[in-house]
């Protein structure tokens, strides 16, 4: 690892001009400028979330079925954002407005770090920013994304003031700037603490100090950040306890590496992390090119907590899954040239660099763009559907080793969105989101993954998939209509559903089709009325 090279005095090469570099920022929201509704996996149900946070009180329909209470917990960066600005714009434009804001600020945090570490833009640099459309993003990891976004442009603040010796006024800007992440998402919170003592123990090592004291005196400076625990301890001990499980999974930590850049294209996606993997060979294998130590120990330090890091943490999934993409991100940023700068290297990287960040912008825009007009196209069944109206959504996915990401599996959340009714997709997790489930008649059906129906021949899942000795979402179509509680809801509404036996909906009156959808409105009946089923005559037949 090599100390930075003072800036060259001259003119900048033309990939760290100013007018180059925000280009590069403002392309990265490129992606999410058509669709109405940014189609992240996870954003439908925060949105159906939102609406009941904003209209719960007036809402005669919301009211009946859920309920929702703030509390000061590490999880509403976009919660907060939605009530200032949903008001004005509305509850979509807001979202999306929101949404749009968090690549931008986390190249824009990228690039800074790069340029505090390195004294200038390294070409490398380039390479990381597809990252921002990485899995955990896509999947709709709202909160967590938008705080990773202030994370990194906090920790460019963070190296800054310590750069020029201002390390008074940072312990007094981190109070305030640590409670603002740590609200937003407790992951950005304990990352930014991660990145300021591992690079604060580079810059004391680096006057001199011997490594021990060098990490006591940053775990000191560190220390300005931790207010926020106060709040994590009075959190956690107001909430139900939550299960933390699933410790060194493997094979999970190997999959979430694999599918940093999944989202439709497996082959494209894999040879893309495999570039990644290339940079960081010739970084290594190139004597002109080395790492940063601030950086490279920051990107050691990450490493060991994701190593460490379960799968669950009080109940929530997928913990260690989210910070995969800055495993790359952060040793991308820490290449640098050991002595002066190589220009022909340099260019040669800057150009492929570019290209690759152009590149996947394009193949993100396309994929989002499809995945919009499929939604949209499915969202006309809604027209259909009275205000207030109780709706089981039965959305059809893969096979659990299917590569593309599950787009629509709550779109049924729109039906709380802009119908004010019940949806059958939405998970409520004490302590880590505020929505409480009032109308839980339906039992199974009445929340999340009740809405996901697989193939009928996909593999019997890994034992992390399973839950309670149910299934996590691994029910047929048949299985799901045969177990649905008709009596408690007023349509059924078909998602890209495999093939099924008609005779399962016999009873029902298809009101609506679109492509890869149906909108059934179903029929009160009695027990001794509800339509026979090819089980129901099986049994009759015996």
């Amino acid at each position: 690892m090599t100390a930075a090279p003072p800036r060259p005095l001259g003119p900048r090469p033309w990939w760290e001009r100013r007018s180059f570099l925000a280009a590069l920022i403002l392309l990265s929201v490129v992606p999410l400028l058509y669709p109405p509704i940014p189609p992240l996996v996870d954003l439908f149900g925060h949105l159906g979330r939102y609406r009941v946070q904003l209209d719960v009180a007036t809402s005669p329909w919301l009211s009946q079925y859920y309920g929702f209470h703030w509390a000061p917990i590490g999880n509403l960066g976009v919660d907060l954002l939605v009530e200032v600005l949903a008001p004005l714009l509305g509850l979509e434009l807001s979202v999306k407005l929101i949404v749009l804001a968090i690549p931008p600020l986390t190249v824009a945090g990228f690039l800074w770090v790069a340029r505090e570490v390195h004294n200038r833009v390294p070409p490398t640099a380039f390479f990381a920013l597809p990252l921002v459309y990485s899995h955990p993003f896509l999947f709709g990891f709202a909160n967590f994304s938008l705080s990773m976004a202030l994370a990194f442009l906090a920790f460019g603040l963070w190296l800054r003031l310590g750069r020029l010796g201002k390390t008074k006024l940072r312990a007094w800007l981190f109070v305030p700037i640590s409670i603002v992440i740590f609200f937003t998402h407790t992951f950005g919170w304990g990352t930014l603490g991660l990145l300021a003592f591992s690079a604060e123990a580079v810059r004391q090592h680096d006057h001199g100090k011997g490594w021990l004291k060098s990490g006591f005196n940053a775990a000191l400076h560190a220390s300005t950040m931790a207010l926020p625990l106060v709040f994590m301890l009075a959190w956690r001990s107001a909430a139900p306890a939550g299960g933390t499980e699933d410790w060194f999974n493997w094979d999970a930590k190997l999959a979430w590496i694999n599918s940093i850049f999944r989202d439709r294209w497996k082959s494209f996606e894999w040879w893309s992390m495999f570039a990644l993997v290339a940079v960081l060979f010739e970084a290594l294998r190139n004597p002109r090119l080395g790492f940063s130590r601030n950086l490279g120990f920051s990107a050691l330090v990450l490493i060991a907590v994701y190593v460490l890091l379960p799968r669950i943490i009080f109940a929530s999934a997928y913990a260690d899954m989210r910070l995969a993409p800055f495993l790359f991100a952060l040793p991308l940023l820490a290449i640098r040239f050991r002595s002066e700068t190589h220009y022909r290297t340099a260019q040669v990287f800057a150009v492929l660099g570019l290209m690759f960040y152009v590149v996947h912008i394009a193949a993100v825009t396309v994929s989002l763009a499809m995945a919009s007009n499929d939604q949209q196209a499915k969202l006309k069944a809604l027209d259909h559907i009275p205000m207030g109206s109780r709706v089981a959504s039965l959305v059809g996915q893969g096979c659990l080793d299917r590569w593309a990401m599950p787009r629509n599996s709550h779109i049924g959340a729109m039906v709380i969105v802009r119908r004010h009714g019940f949806s059958n997709d939405q998970w409520t997790i004490a302590g880590t989101n505020l929505l409480e489930l009032r109308y839980t008649r339906p039992g199974p059906f009445a929340v999340d993954p009740s809405e996901i129906v697989r193939p009928f021949n996909c593999a019997k899942p890994r034992p992390w998939e399973i839950r309670n000795n149910q299934l996590r979402g691994d029910w047929t179509i048949h299985q799901a209509l045969e177990r649905l509680p008709r009596e408690d809801f007023d349509f059924l509404w078909l998602i890209d559903v495999p093939p099924y036996d008609p005779r399962y909906v016999r009873g029902l009156e298809l009101v609506w089709t679109g492509p890869r959808s149906e909108l059934y409105r179903i029929r009160p009946a009695g027990a001794e009325q509800r339509p026979a089923t090819p089980q129901r005559e099986a049994a009759a037949a015996r």
